[in-house]
């Protein structure tokens, strides 16, 4: 069995932390869907932990390490013929309020209109 050092181990769980928190993970590769090209966005959450010991009387070590990695999509990039965007993948209140603002803008002039020219809004 190796005689793994606290610190031997560290270096492998921190190598092998670097290899799943690359860039490609973090901004993945582009997918086509017709005219548009979606550019997933994710957030990495990375946690590791590692200990050891030792036995004086006879030549023991114990080690051991663990690690723990959470990627969650945040948004996504999307290029068209228009220009480029970013979806949230997660909707919350803020964003919802957001995109509802046009629509009850043009529904407010529409009904100021209708209040002007003295007819009923059927719209509203």
């Amino acid at each position: 069995m190796p005689n793994n050092t606290v610190a031997e181990i560290l270096q492998v769980l921190v190598g092998e932390l670097k290899q799943m928190a690359r860039t490609e993970s973090i901004v993945g590769e582009p997918v086509k869907a017709g005219d548009k090209t979606f550019v997933p966005v994710c957030t990495i959450s990375v946690g590791f932990g590692a200990g050891g010991g030792s036995k004086e009387a006879t030549s023991g070590f114990g080690g051991g390490g663990g690690a723990g990695l959470r990627i969650e999509p945040t948004a996504f990039i999307v290029m068209d013929k228009d220009g480029v965007s970013l979806l949230p993948a997660k909707r919350g209140a803020w964003e919802n309020l957001v995109e509802a603002i046009p629509g009850a803008i043009e529904k407010l002039s529409k009904i100021k209109s209708a209040s002007k020219s003295g007819e009923p809004d059927k719209s509203a």
